[in-house]
């Protein structure tokens, strides 16, 4: 477990320049979605099944049903992992084996995920720019240590964006306000200095905000909610804030 970390200033973000960035990792650098589509295509046909949208779409509804469940310190990495294959194997036509089973399957499946691996054509060009500019930069990330530390150095990017911060080394996952606190905490800089940006809403943007962030959300699927004024479809968009300015008092002085 990290040591506490600093308590937020009070209030907003009012003459605090962003020093660092905070990156969210699945979906935000590194192409989830589009990595696990590409390794379930390749790994239903070694066991007889086909990777349609339905199964596809079966994949990630158990992703997103147990993967939490995890990250919230509720259930193992390993049983995890078991209930999302117990949700997808019979969606698609195939039988349910024991854990043992289970663990062999999944450790297929990782071997080809491992292989899809793709990042956002955008965020070698984002990184350089914030490295030039002098901004630090980290990742934070609801994922398994060892996995998600391979993942930024398949990337690239290790040598720039550190440190990498999982749920895992923290024993906290976002949204809780101890797992931004500790990225800060490690870079050196108040909450109110850190911009957060990510893929998921919740855990990105509110999540990080009710930490003492500022946040950008990276909206690269369009979901919304597209009332959001600090809103980004790319990386390439992505502009960092200056001070904010004092409010200015009204009625008479």
């Amino acid at each position: 477990m990290a040591s506490t970390p600093p308590t937020p200033p009070s209030g907003d973000a009012t003459g605090y320049a962003v020093e660092a960035v905070i990156f969210d990792l699945d979906d935000t650098l590194l192409d989830h979605r589009g990595s696990s589509t590409a390794a379930l295509s390749r790994w239903l046909p070694t066991l007889g099944s086909v990777a349609d949208d339905r199964a596809v779409a079966a994949w990630f509804d158990a992703e997103e049903r147990h993967f939490p469940r995890w990250s919230a310190g509720d259930i193992t990495s390993a049983e995890q992992r078991r209930r999302r294959l117990r949700d997808v194997l019979p969606a698609v036509g195939l039988g349910v084996g024991g854990e043992a089973e289970l663990d062999r399957l999944f450790d297929d499946y990782l071997a080809h995920y491992r292989e899809s691996w793709t990042g956002f054509d955008d965020v070698r060009a984002a990184v350089d720019r914030l490295h030039g500019a002098g901004l630090r930069m980290a990742v934070l990330t609801n994922g398994l240590d060892a996995q998600q530390r391979a993942k930024v150095e398949a990337l690239g990017i290790g040598d720039v964006v550190r440190p990498v911060v999982t749920a895992e080394e923290l024993g906290v996952a976002k949204p809780d306000p101890a797992a931004y606190l500790a990225v800060c905490e490690r870079l050196g800089v108040a909450p109110a200095a850190a911009l957060h940006v990510g893929d998921r809403y919740d855990l990105d943007v509110t999540g990080a905000r009710a930490a003492g962030l500022r946040a950008v959300h990276l909206d690269r699927r369009g979901l919304g909610p597209t009332d959001e004024p600090d809103r980004i479809s790319s990386l390439d968009e992505l502009r960092i804030p200056g001070p904010r300015p004092a409010p200015v008092p009204s009625g008479p002085p």
